[in-house]
């Protein structure tokens, strides 16, 4: 159940942002205060399963083989077998297309290493290296899961956004999107509350309301 405050903040980003001939992301602004973002280790890099999903379409490729690209090509946006890295790792241009059009990619561990040295300067900076497929995985449901989950990464910056629905979806649920986002960050948080300065939420284009 979403925060009261919250689901008015929603509906006031929502009530002031100018009509546009798109849909509109909504998103959650985060300052941070107090954290020394120049060392990697206090740097926020979290997946968090949206409870309400993403108001959109997310796209998730799999670096597989086999039976599990098999699989996968039922499930999954784009497969990428094997003998296709090292020519995606080539065409940059395509690769750097690949990963700006999926959020998310998964891979057989046995490939792991491979990718990260022919393809980690294009999806590391992005923070799209691909999660490991384990043995007993099913497949289906972590694809499943992706499409309703959002990376929340600062990188060195105290402020930093975050997508949590679409201005399609109900206040209710993209304020029950915010809050669990924002209990995410504030667990990662040295100082919990004490370490957030502000958060607001807007549309893409719009003006934005302070959460907290």
């Amino acid at each position: 159940m979403a925060d009261d405050e919250t689901i008015e903040a929603v509906q006031k980003a929502l009530d002031y942002a100018p009509e546009r001939n798109f849909m509109e992301s909504i998103e959650l602004a985060v300052n941070l205060r107090e954290v020394d973002l120049s060392q990697p280790q206090n740097r926020l890099d979290e997946e968090v399963v949206l409870p309400n999903g993403r108001g959109k379409e997310i796209k998730v490729g799999v670096f597989g083989s086999g039976e599990l690209a098999h699989q996968a090509k039922d499930v999954a946006d784009m497969v990428i077998e094997p003998d296709e890295i090292e020519d995606l790792a080539e065409d940059g241009s395509r690769a750097r297309k690949i990963a700006q059009e999926h959020q998310f990619f998964l891979a057989e561990p046995p490939l792991m290493t491979v990718i990260g040295r022919e393809l980690g300067s294009i999806l590391g900076p992005q923070g799209k290296m691909p999660n490991p497929i384990k043995p007993d995985d099913d497949l289906e449901k972590m694809v499943a899961s992706l499409k309703g989950t959002v990376r929340v990464r600062s990188r060195d910056r105290r402020t930093f956004h975050v997508p949590v629905g679409t201005e399609k979806q109900d206040p209710e649920d993209i304020a029950d999107n915010i809050d669990t986002v924002k209990r995410r960050i504030v667990q990662n948080m040295d100082r919990r509350e004490a370490n957030i300065e502000s958060m607001y939420v807007k549309t893409t284009m719009g003006p934005a309301v302070r959460i907290m």
